[in-house]
């Protein structure tokens, strides 16, 4: 048979496109060439592809093989077209029944001796391939358990080329994997380590996560060093709702993209801490072969930033756009990529270079001009998207010393899924994705709380997105106290949540 077709799968930010592999062994001068726009990893794999057959036990056409990867305008990416390739090799030599490789898509990375390397985005690829037509995967086995939780196609995992030949061959049989039991959602997903009952004091501030975690807001925890701002913002996933199977899904696919993945779903909240020397394209992503960035790995979950002024303030802005809309765009001459980032950004920071302005028991060696300076690396439009601006104290000897623990992750977890569970009801969505007429709706406020909000706005300047957010917040308030109507008292706890000694709204 002179062409021979294979079904391949090529990852475009998360999702998977269908890509056809087209193998072509006509007499001549015996060569092998790929065409297709492929890159450097698809152009080397001539070699590997021609060592893997021949170590398989299976021989290499003595002609001129021309391997096709279409559509041509589509840049070809990674290891994971070796399998397709050698497959499409081997149907042109007789070796593979035609028809029965164009029952599935095929993905996998060649080792010389045959054997399967497994691939970056199963997750997609599996979804991929149920778009793409006929709903059957073969692919490394061990990518199979995290590709099986796509319910919708057939999973075979092979562990080596010679055992997919055999099994395209009707050799032997290999069962679809089935999904993984169990889904996200329990409480078995929820670190119980990192527990708020830990943190002594700062009352204020764990009811302010609490309401961060119930509405999805941001945060901006600001104090001096030692205060408890990084136990606290490591302790926020353990109170947020447990991952559904939906939002596992999600950030399984945006992990696995990245080259993360661990063989499964993940089933934990994502928590991300990048360093203050981080890269634009690595928080945002991007690269000459784009991944996902820390932003996006966050999905679902939480991002932190500690130092919060000492990232690059490029660096920060790019979180901009994300914080806006939940996705990133990445924008390249031969496409443009998305990848989601909705996440609860929780940033930490000292009030002022030496860390201690506003402290009670160290006196500040600091001027005005280098406090100045010091808040003034983060934008004025960046803060604009902060919900919550929450000062954390040094504890005191009596805090310290007291011994009495607080209230734990768990307690404060129900009243958040409480919360959630309300305004996944009333609007399919965390208060803090609302806006415009929806926003309104739903926090239509009475004369008290009118007439409060009417005198904030005049009083603490705020900004249309500010107003916006405080509202929100007020929302998310209510929520977590069981009310259907925002009152005064809710709105007051949204307004004292702008007030903070670092910056004004």
């Amino acid at each position: 048979m002179a062409v021979c077709r294979a079904r391949g799968l090529a990852l475009s930010g998360i999702d998977a496109v269908p890509v056809e592999v087209e193998v072509d062994a006509s007499p001549g001068l015996p060569g092998f060439q790929i065409v297709g726009l492929p890159d450097a990893a698809v152009q080397e794999a001539r070699e590997r592809v021609k060592v893997a057959v021949t170590n398989s036990g299976f021989k290499f056409p003595t002609r001129k093989v021309i391997v096709n990867l279409a559509p041509a305008n589509l840049r070809k990416e990674g290891a994971a077209f070796d399998l397709p390739i050698a497959l499409g090799i081997l149907a042109v030599s007789g070796v593979v029944p035609p028809q029965a490789l164009l029952r599935y898509a095929v993905c996998g990375e060649l080792s010389l001796d045959g054997g399967l390397r497994p691939v970056r985005g199963a997750l997609s690829l599996s979804e991929g391939a149920s778009r793409s037509g006929p709903a059957a995967l073969l692919l490394p086995e061990s990518n199979a358990a995290e590709a099986a939780a796509y319910r919708e196609t057939a999973v075979h995992g092979v562990t080596s080329l010679a055992q997919a030949v055999r099994f395209l061959r009707g050799e032997i049989s290999i069962e679809p994997r089935p999904p993984q039991d169990g889904q996200p959602g329990g409480e078995a997903e929820v670190d119980e380590v990192e527990d708020f009952a830990d943190v002594a004091g700062q009352a204020y501030a764990k009811r302010a996560l609490e309401v961060a975690a119930a509405g999805g807001h941001n945060v901006l925890l600001s104090g001096p060093p030692g205060s408890g701002k990084t136990m606290l913002a490591r302790r926020l996933p353990g109170i947020l709702p447990p991952l559904t199977l939906a939002e596992s899904i999600e950030v399984t696919k945006v992990h696995s993209a990245a080259g993360l993945g661990g063989g499964g779903l993940v089933r934990r909240r994502p928590f991300r801490a990048p360093h203050h020397t981080i890269s634009t394209s690595g928080l945002a992503g991007g690269g000459s072969s784009p991944r996902p960035g820390e932003v996006s790995l966050a999905h679902n979950g939480v991002l932190f930033l500690d130092e919060f002024p000492e990232f690059g303030r490029n660096t920060l802005e790019v979180l901009r756009q994300p914080l806006e809309d939940g996705t990133v765009t990445i924008s390249r001459v031969a496409a443009t990529l998305s990848y989601p980032a909705r996440v609860t950004l929780v940033c930490s920071m000292n009030p002022c270079p030496c860390g201690h302005a506003g402290d009670s028991r160290r006196r500040c060696r600091c001027s005005a001009g280098q406090i100045e300076r010091y808040q003034g690396r983060i934008s004025g439009p960046l803060l604009d998207r902060l919900d919550l601006f929450v000062d954390v104290p040094r504890l005191g000897r009596e805090e310290l010393r007291s011994g009495e623990t607080g209230e734990s992750s768990e307690k404060i977890r129900a009243r958040v899924t409480a919360a959630r569970e309300r305004q996944n009801r009333r609007q399919g969505a965390p208060n803090a994705a609302l806006s415009g007429r929806r926003l309104r709706s739903v926090t239509a406020l009475g004369d008290d709380a009118e007439a409060l909000l009417h005198g904030a706005i005049e009083q603490m300047a705020l900004s249309g997105r500010s107003h916006d957010r405080v509202l929100k917040v007020a929302r998310t308030v209510a929520d977590l106290d069981g009310e259907e109507r925002v009152s005064a008292a809710h709105l007051a706890e949204s307004l004292n949540y702008r007030r903070s000694s670092l910056v004004a709204v």
